[in-house]
């Protein structure tokens, strides 16, 4: 029986046949049938090809393609078939033996191209599959972001609603009608976008500036512990300077807090640690000790965003500074400083008998060290390997997002 003839899919672009190489335009050249949309169907001058037109309903084109009796066929799709194109639902619905793809450079990085921004990071979605509101964590606390904006959702109401969600620290690029003669490029602050229209064909690009602090989603429910990472103010653009809301939940929980613990947060960041073991230790008292005083000024904030009262920041470098405090019930450390071993030593011996040590630590070479010195003073050390997955929604399928390794140590103080 004879093996049929592959189908070929076929991006093009806005400059239709003077973009493609040699080898497609040749199966352009010698296709019985061309299948497409009307917009890409008209960048191809009429051949003897005969032509099936469709639209947003594929029905009609996947029962065309699966009996059709011409031996060369070839759909033409908009710039990569494969990158939010045709493609993956054709090879879907009718195999993906039956198809080859020749891909057409996208509109997404032709766009980023324009601006001079490289694309390996960005978050992309498209916004006619996509609502906002469904990717705007995404969008808020991403470097870049590239949008296929759509008619319901124009640039406009995306700038719109970025505004409105104080998510202003952006600076945007609109790239229309990318390489047709009436190319246009748009840059400007998303407030200057509110009142002006693009054409429909439009990509738009968001680029964040430099040194802004994530501010926390508004939307996003207050927890007692484990909440989200997006509801605290956060520096940026330095990185993972919030302890995870799952390891948070799990160190909270090995803290063994009580209603009046006096608890010490050593290298509290924006404060997470500390915000949540307040929230338990309601009638406590935290001390959240940090050296940097971009974050101690987070602390602040998130202090006032969730409403306790029984935390106390404190400026300077541990164990230093922790001279004056009360002896504490329990103790948090972060443990990303290269000196780990030797600062939980220090706050160790403060610990009152009976109290709880817990460290995340980063380096294996740190975890043995600081192993070894908990176990001089305990026989009792728990150690636990933390790996994390956070599942996203991209290119319109579940992604992992791993979390780097995290190691967590928690030790009781004896008698």
């Amino acid at each position: 029986m004879a093996t049929a003839e592959k189908i070929h899919i076929v991006g093009i672009g806005e400059d239709g046949l003077d973009g493609l190489m040699g080898a497609a335009r040749e199966l352009i050249d010698r296709a019985d049938l061309l299948v497409g949309e009307d917009l890409t169907l008209a960048r191809v001058p009429e051949t003897k090809a005969e032509r099936l037109r469709v639209g947003t309903d594929l029905d009609e084109a996947i029962d065309r393609l699966r009996t059709s009796p011409q031996k060369r066929i070839v759909v033409l799709a908009e710039g990569d078939p494969l990158f939010y194109g045709v493609a993956r639902f054709l090879c879907d619905k009718l195999g993906k033996e039956r198809f080859e793809v020749v891909p057409h450079v996208s509109c997404m990085q032709l766009a980023f191209a324009r601006v001079k921004e490289s694309w390996e990071e960005a978050f992309l979605t498209n916004l006619a599959t996509h609502s906002l509101e469904s990717v705007l964590e995404h969008i808020r606390t991403a470097e870049k972001v590239g949008l296929f904006t759509s008619e319901a959702v124009p640039p406009s109401a995306v700038a719109r609603a970025l505004l409105d969600w104080q998510i202003d620290y952006f600076t945007a690029y609109i790239c229309e009608n990318l390489n047709s003669p009436d190319e246009r490029v748009t840059q400007g602050e998303l407030s200057e976008l509110v009142d002006q229209r693009f054409s429909p064909l439009n990509v738009m690009i968001l680029v964040r500036k430099p040194n802004v602090p994530d501010r926390p989603a508004e939307s996003i429910g207050l927890r007692l512990f484990g909440n989200p990472d997006a509801a605290f103010h956060q520096s940026k653009p330095k990185r993972e300077l919030v302890t995870p809301a799952e390891i948070r939940a799990i160190a909270l929980a090995e803290m063994d807090l009580g209603p009046a613990s006096v608890v010490w947060d050593i290298g509290a960041g924006c404060g997470s640690v500390s915000i949540e073991a307040a929230q338990i230790a309601c009638e406590g008292t935290v001390y959240a000790v940090e050296q940097d005083l971009e974050d101690h000024r987070l602390i602040v904030q998130n202090a006032e965003r969730f409403g306790v009262s029984n935390l106390t920041p404190v400026l300077g470098r541990a164990p230093e500074v922790c001279d004056d405090l009360p002896e504490p019930d329990s103790i948090f450390v972060d443990g990303s400083g290269r000196d780990i071993c030797s600062l939980v030593d220090s706050v160790y011996r403060r610990l009152r008998v009976g109290g709880r040590l817990v460290a995340t630590i980063a380096g294996i070479d740190n975890l043995a060290e600081t192993c070894r010195l908990l176990h001089g003073y305990s026989p009792d050390v728990k150690v636990w390997m933390i790996n994390l997955a956070r599942g996203n929604y991209q290119l319109e399928r579940v992604r992992f997002e791993s979390l780097n390794p995290t190691f967590l140590v928690a030790v009781v103080k004896p008698a």
